[in-house]
């Protein structure tokens, strides 16, 4: 691929992106970062987790960026109550074919939401696993794919929430981000409360990128070149959780990877074909931050994600950072 042709690509990716942004603030007030960490997550083909309290938008900036792609969408409303089979589907006998035949399940559409994932069982959590890491459902012995493109956003109440199950560190892994809201600024909530009253549902939002452009943007994230420097930074951060003391286990390679995408992922979010440092940089909480555990448990969660997030910023500060 010749620089001009690789130029062209990531001017129009960057563009696409742009759209999307703009197309999404409609919904989404005075929340730019956090449309952009979810556009990061979007191209570099991962999965979004979205913790915070409830009622501060966290479903609403998912069905946004659903709504904004001219792809398949279903949302899933995880209760106690739901079984693996309401998620996946389920192989029932036809009468007329005289064998079993496949029904899919809500899990196959290109965007899916997941709403109030930890409010489910964890049998039913352990549903989402292979189709999130493999893009397949298995059934029967039968795989199934649920096609390109593919992710969930998944929202989730706080762990020690009442009704809440904590998802298994292996389901954790699966995400590529996790990522908060938090509350408006003043003058962006006052917008909100002048805005007629709504359900995220019927906020109408038409589609700025089609099937084909979203394929293209998730192609071309992986050709952002990551120079040797950059990969070694990122390396010695991942490395470095393995032998924090307060750690009880260091990030896997699946975070390392995870840590990659996404830096190219901003990078063409910024309109550049190489990852720099500060990519990684901005990164590695979100990319990071829910894939680690304390040795000692905080007695709360918000307590424990800010002990993670400060043991980050201390071995973050002690890699020097390359030019």
């Amino acid at each position: 691929m010749t620089e001009f042709m690789l130029t062209a690509q990531v001017t129009e990716a960057r563009r696409a992106l742009e759209r999307l942004k703009a197309n999404m603030r409609q919904a989404v007030r005075g929340k730019d970062d956090v449309i952009e960490q979810t556009l990061i997550c979007f191209a570099a083909g991962g999965h979004l987790l979205i913790e915070d309290l409830p009622g501060l938008g966290k479903t609403t900036l998912a069905y946004s960026l659903a709504r904004s792609m001219d792809c398949s969408f279903s949302r899933l409303q995880f209760t106690s109550d739901l079984l693996p089979s309401d998620v996946t589907g389920v192989a029932i006998y036809d009468e007329q074919v005289k064998t079993f035949v496949f029904k899919p399940g809500p899990i196959f559409a290109n965007i899916v939401l997941a709403d109030e994932i930890n409010r489910a069982t964890p049998k039913t959590q352990s549903a989402l696993l292979e189709v999130m890491d493999r893009g397949k459902v298995t059934v029967d012995g039968e795989p199934h794919s649920v096609g390109e493109p593919f992710m969930v956003l998944a929202t989730q109440n706080p762990v020690d929430y009442e009704g809440t199950f904590p998802l298994p560190e292996s389901q954790m892994d699966r995400f590529l981000m996790r990522i908060r809201m938090g509350y408006p600024q003043a003058a962006d909530e006052m917008d909100i409360l002048r805005a007629p009253q709504m359900t995220y549902d019927s906020i109408k939002l038409n589609p700025v990128v089609t099937r084909a452009d979203v394929v293209k943007l998730q192609q071309l994230c992986t050709q952002v070149f990551v120079e040797e420097s950059v990969l070694d930074f990122l390396l010695k951060i991942v490395a470095a959780t393995r032998t924090e003391a307060e750690f009880k286990a260091g990030a896997s390679v699946r975070g390392g990877l995870a840590l990659k995408r996404a830096a190219q992922a901003r990078a063409l979010l910024n309109g550049r074909d190489f990852a720099m440092p500060e990519d990684v940089l901005e990164l590695v909480l979100p990319i990071l931050g829910h894939r680690l555990a304390l040795v000692r448990p905080a007695s709360d969660a918000l307590e424990e994600r800010n002990a993670v997030a400060a043991a980050l910023r201390r071995i973050v500060n002690a890699i020097p950072v390359p030019e």
